[in-house]
């Protein structure tokens, strides 16, 4: 009964005293506004906030329009080293490319077309998983990123570049870097891209086919002593020709040592050694007699023996000869031209040619005597000497008979 008349005057109260009982509502909400929003001015910080919201707001829900497109496609499996990879962006330009191997390996390339696409600068590795990251950014600046990740084929025919000279080389200055394929070329412009030479002090080296499976490397003029040379052969990863890829990536470094240049007069029957540019001793020799002439022509000494044994069945003379214990020699061609030591000549040495075609120098059998002509400058040769042949009958040996390309001239050697 208590409970009743009470529940009945808050009623009538709130009837008729409307606007008492409404402004206590309003000073109870308002209170409670105030204790939520933890005082300071609320005019101020609710409008603020307010403002900074909706802005968040807007901005979450502008995404960037720049699409980018990574090819190939994410997860994709024997990808070819060349021609597969590139990056692109619609509706915004490029501004970031990152691609590596999982060895963190950099794959360099270029962003083009005002930021449209990107490509690598060179061939992928075979058998290689790599990562790409790339960004563009749409004409307000907002970002779009897109990954991807994908691994090269394994080729199942391959080829590898036999090159000389040795990594750690001191060579002299006629020695071009010559590379032989075991397999012949039919993209050789790939091949060209994939290997790189750089000299200090610096040099201009151009490189020149010889068939389809040799390529060799010169300056215009002899190299300068005490040149430094690094060639990096990337071929991992490039088609030499279809089906077939390259499986090698080496740096090979070699030095230019002092500068000898010796010139064998066939005429007088002697040699001019010239160290740096001053003549170091003249030695008697004797060479090819007649119908057997020693080619003319700039040689590069490529091998050294101690001692060897020559025959002639070797380079197609039969059994004209067979010299065992052959002292000191040094070829000059791949056709059997030597220049070495002579046990047998008698007095041939500087009176008349005797030899068959080779350039021969008195010496001891089996080289003994390091005194004797042949071993002096057996000892005092290195690979990448140069030999001239002057005044000869036959004519200039041909330029990839041996490393001798610098019988070729430097407007066909650069053809």
């Amino acid at each position: 009964m208590n409970g009743r008349p009470i529940s009945g005057a808050s009623v009538g109260a709130r009837t008729r005293n409307g606007k008492g009982a409404l402004a206590l509502v309003l000073g109870v909400l308002l209170l409670l506004v105030t204790a939520c929003g933890g005082g300071g001015d609320s005019d101020s910080g609710s409008g603020g906030d307010k403002d900074k919201g909706k802005d968040s707001s807007q901005a979450d829900t502008k995404v960037s329009q720049a699409v980018v497109t990574i090819a190939p496609k994410d997860g994709a499996d024997a990808v070819k080293t060349s021609g597969a990879l590139k990056v692109t962006a619609a509706k915004g330009k490029l501004t970031e490319v990152k691609v590596e191997d999982t060895k963190g390996n950099p794959v360099e390339g270029k962003i083009t077309g005002g930021g449209a696409s990107w490509t690598p600068a060179a061939h992928l590795a075979a058998s290689t998983k790599y990562k790409v990251h790339a960004v563009a950014k749409d004409s307000e600046g907002r970002e779009a990123a897109e990954e991807s990740a994908f691994t090269t084929l394994t080729p199942k025919n391959t080829f590898v570049g036999i090159f000389t000279p040795e990594d750690g080389s001191k060579v002299g200055v006629g020695m071009p870097f010559s590379v032989r394929f075991t397999r012949g070329i039919t993209h050789p412009e790939d091949i060209e891209k994939a290997i790189k030479i750089k000299t200090e002090p610096a040099v201009d080296v151009e490189g020149h086919w010889f068939g389809n499976d040799r390529l060799d490397f010169r300056p215009e003029e002899y190299w300068k002593s005490g040149t430094k040379v690094t060639v990096t052969l990337n071929l991992d990863g490039v088609e030499g020709r279809p089906g077939v890829y390259g499986e090698q990536a080496k740096t090979v470094k070699f030095t230019i040592g002092r500068s000898q240049v010796s010139t064998v007069d066939v005429k007088t029957k002697k040699m001019t050694v010239k160290r740096d540019g001053k003549v170091i001793k003249t030695i008697p020799v004797t060479t090819g007699k007649a119908g057997y002439e020693t080619w003319n022509g700039q040689m590069v000494i490529s091998e050294r023996l101690r001692v060897t044994r020559m025959n002639g069945e070797t380079v197609g003379y039969g059994g004209e000869y067979d010299i065992k214990d052959v002292p000191d020699a040094m070829r000059l061609s791949n056709s059997g031209t030597f220049i070495h030591g002579n046990y047998w000549g008698g007095d041939a040495f500087g009176n008349y040619n005797a030899s068959h075609g080779c350039i021969g120098l008195r010496d001891q059998r089996g080289g003994g005597d390091r005194g004797a002509p042949a071993a002096w400058f057996f000892d005092r040769s290195i690979v990448g000497d140069v030999v001239i042949v002057k005044n000869s009958n036959d004519r200039i040996i041909d330029p990839d008979n041996g490393l001798n390309g610098w019988n070729m001239s430097w407007e066909k050697w650069t053809a």
